[in-house]
């Protein structure tokens, strides 16, 4: 039996991390009834679905017995139940009907939390179903998507859609501005045909999709940059032969993990569209999408570590080594206990964005919150994401060779673990994104943080064994405030070497507080007093620590050899550029 459907047990422990939590924000047992019963059919029944859908991964069918093309993408039967199952448990509608206000995305996420790791990477589609409603709703629902939005939305499962992003091509990535190359070609009846290669879709299975191209004017000419974006729906549709419709599926991905997903390559050769942007207007009308989009992502990451966490737990109080139970090594444990602070840090962090989120959704958010969210959604997904790899690695180690073995589902958890630091932005382009963010709000995004910061140490006030992580906490404020100011009258090169810590360190600091804060709560447990403390003794402020080492100062000798280091070996041979041409 693989080791990580051994769930019952572990799952009681994550809806005891969720408990807490949830009983101070949303003391409902309406909530927590339905999470109890969730877990339990999670444990009992979709984690085997999601060992199903890992060992029989998509395949593509191109031509049919008669040699007629079909490109049909056959998905396991698993994988078709975790569609139904994320429409009956409201997976993606909780999040529209809103049924406890503002904090209905926390329990929203709070069903994904627990679903996430043993979802077979459904996340993912329902991550970009909720991304493309989010659009739908902020553009206004109305013809020509106000059927999909209600299919998007419902909890019945055989009216249910899915939502595919069509956005990534060969030349684009992150950079969609300059990248992307799809032609929208103006039609008669007011819709539009797409023509262009999407070198990159996930769940291409999905029955709609959103999709960025250029219009193409009388004269055949488009416009570059992102001023010529717009954004376009399209349904994926058969016609009566069997054929996709204006879509020719070339290949499927070989990836490193995510097997369990069908990813294409796709030929879009006449594909009917319909423009929900304003013209030119595709890049703004997506950032709805991308909140919540990078929100999904930043709960599978902390999903993905609470998972291992719980199961290399379990597994110190079953194996035997050097004569005695790993659970009383203490070493063992120290590393266990490293883990489960870090998961406790990522977990907060994620709730957190998620109640900004339902504050604007609702519109009860003040201004400060909405600074808050636009700033800490880069920065939560970033430091989650990136951490994510570390603890699930950790996690692997703590097992020994099992957790080398595939058998034990161990090394997916790992491999799927991978793609969060890269889907929905890479730590670098999410970096210069937070950048971007201080710079353009002529400092109230950082206002608005150091103040609520403080706020929830104010609450700690009093409560004397937090002394010692709140004084950490107000050192780390006073570095970065300090950095921040002299930051404004430096080169532009420091500002872009110093983004990455910038961003670590406003994750580490706002995490600790977070954690102050929670630990500070009548209800919490002695272990939310230890993790606070133990969080705020580490480097919470890297950016100053490095700023006080010179390493954002370009031209300086140690900046000198760390570029010349790069670059020593930077022209690929022959070889190395025909395999990635």
């Amino acid at each position: 039996m693989p080791i990580t459907s051994k769930l019952s047990s572990k799952l009681k422990t994550s809806k005891r991390l969720l408990t807490g939590y949830l009983r101070r924000h949303i003391p409902n047992e309406s909530v927590f009834s339905d999470l109890c019963a969730f877990g339990e059919r999670v444990a009992n029944e979709v984690d085997g679905w999601g060992r199903e859908c890992e060992v029989s991964p998509p395949r593509l069918v191109q031509y049919d017995s008669w040699g007629n093309r079909v490109d049909c993408i056959d998905t396991s039967a698993a994988w078709k139940r975790m569609k139904d199952l994320s429409a009956q448990e409201g997976l993606v509608s909780i999040g529209y009907e809103r049924p406890f206000g503002e904090w209905s995305r926390v329990y929203q996420m709070s069903k994904l939390f627990l679903f996430s790791p043993s979802s077979g990477l459904y996340t993912c589609p329902l991550a970009m179903t909720d991304g493309a409603a989010k659009v739908i709703a902020s553009i206004g629902i109305s013809w020509p998507v106000k059927e999909a939005f209600n299919r998007l939305t419902t909890r019945k499962s055989d009216y249910f859609w899915t939502s595919g992003q069509w956005m990534t091509e060969r030349q684009g990535g992150s950079d969609v501005a300059n990248g992307t190359e799809t032609v929208a070609v103006p039609q008669t009846d007011g819709s539009f045909k797409l023509y262009g290669y999407k070198w990159f879709t996930s769940a291409t299975d999905a029955d709609m999709t959103l999709t960025l191209a250029r219009v193409q004017d009388s004269r055949g000419s488009i416009t570059p940059g992102s001023r010529g974006l717009s954004l376009f729906y399209a349904e994926v549709s058969r016609d009566q032969s069997g054929q996709l419709k204006g879509i020719e599926v070339q290949k499927l991905k070989d990836k490193l993990g995510t097997r369990q997903m069908p990813t294409a390559e796709l030929l879009l050769d006449g594909l009917t569209a319909h423009m929900i942007s304003s013209e030119g207007r595709g890049v703004a009308s997506i950032a709805n999408m991308l909140t919540v989009t990078r929100i999904h992502n930043s709960v599978s990451a902390a999903a993905a570590m609470r998972r291992v966490v719980q199961l290399s737990r379990d597994y110190a109080t079953r194996r035997k080594a050097f004569g005695k139970l790993l659970k009383d090594h203490p070493l063992h444990m120290q590393t266990l206990s490293r883990m489960e602070i870090e998961t406790r840090g990522a977990f907060l962090l994620v709730m957190d964005i998620c109640r900004l989120l339902g504050r604007e959704e609702m519109g009860t958010a003040t201004e400060l919150d909405s600074h808050l969210l636009r700033l800490l959604t880069p920065v939560v997904k970033l430091y989650t994401g990136k951490q994510a790899v570390a603890v699930v690695s950790e996690g692997l180690e703590s097992f020994g060779g099992q957790g080398y073995i595939e058998d034990t589902g161990l090394p997916g958890l790992f491999r799927d673990s991978q793609v969060l630091s890269i889907w929905e932005g890479t730590t670098n382009v999410l970096s210069l994104d937070v950048l971007r963010c201080v710079s353009r709000s002529s400092g109230m995004v950082l206002h608005a943080y150091f103040s609520h910061t403080k706020i929830l140490l104010e609450g700690a006030s009093g409560v004397s064994i937090l002394t010692p992580a709140v004084n950490s906490m107000q050192i780390a404020l006073s570095k970065l405030e300090l950095l921040v100011q002299d930051a404004a009258t430096k080169d532009p090169n420091y500002l872009e070497l110093a983004a990455r810590d910038l961003a670590y360190s406003l994750a580490r600091i706002y995490a600790g507080a977070l954690l102050i804060d929670h630990a500070s709560w009548k209800g919490a447990s002695p272990a939310d007093a230890y993790a606070a403390l133990r969080w705020c003794e580490q480097d919470l402020c890297p950016v100053a620590t490095n700023h006080e080492r010179g390493w954002y100062n370009p031209g300086s000798p140690s900046d000198n050899a760390a570029f010349s280091l790069a670059c020593e070996r930077s022209t690929a041979s022959k070889q190395e550029q025909a395999e990635f041409a």
